[in-house]
């Protein structure tokens, strides 16, 4: 080959097989791991509601509700558009200056719900490697810290992730229900936080 020739080529996308480039995995664990990242955005969800219950129901001093009024649209836009590390964050500040709050626990549940940002991470940005005979596979994940991902995930890892992460949201959803408020958009028992017109 002479130096200036070019061996160029292109990918024939017809012979690529059906369901390219997720095609080596099954069914079954690509279903597993949408609803365990659906759980994830469930939980983020309940994370930005929760937020919204405690500072609706914070009682205020006279001389501090013009401050909090102000404040309260950025963070409740930010309860909408942040994601999972800085909602547990902000679920945790919020948890925390509302004085009725009466689940204890809270800073310990923020830090589960941070830990399991790890996971959430590799499972919504990994790219996918070809399983191995017992369908596990290592995603291709490298975080911020140019850490690497080594470690194999099958189906019933995904199950035990996304039981785990519906867990931290039940518990988020009790921390509102528990001080006798209704957890908004529930219809379960309690006061509502707003009553609708």
């Amino acid at each position: 080959m002479k130096d200036d020739e070019v061996n160029r080529s292109i990918i024939d996308r017809d012979k690529l097989p059906p369901l390219f480039p997720t095609h080596r995995h099954s069914p079954q664990f690509w279903e597993q791991l949408g609803r365990t990242i659906a759980t994830y955005g469930f939980l983020e969800e309940v994370l930005g509601k929760a937020i919204f219950a405690f500072t609706a129901t914070r009682n205020y001093g006279a001389d501090e509700i013009d401050a909090a009024y102000r404040a309260w649209l950025p963070q409740l836009e930010r309860a909408l558009t942040d994601q999972l590390w800085n909602l547990a964050e902000s679920y945790g500040s919020a948890a925390r200056d509302n004085p009725a709050t009466t689940t204890e626990n809270v800073n310990e549940l923020v830090e589960d719900i941070k830990k399991a940002t790890v996971i959430r991470n590799v499972l919504c940005h990994g790219s996918w490697r070809t399983p191995n005979a017992n369908g596990a596979s290592v995603p291709l994940f490298v975080n911020r810290q140019k850490q690497g991902f080594d470690t194999a995930i099958d189906i019933a890892y995904l199950e035990q992730v996304q039981a785990h992460v519906a867990q931290l949201a039940c518990s988020v959803i009790d921390t509102v229900t528990h001080m006798g408020w209704q957890f908004p958009g529930g219809a379960g028992s309690g006061k509502p936080v707003m009553k609708r017109s």
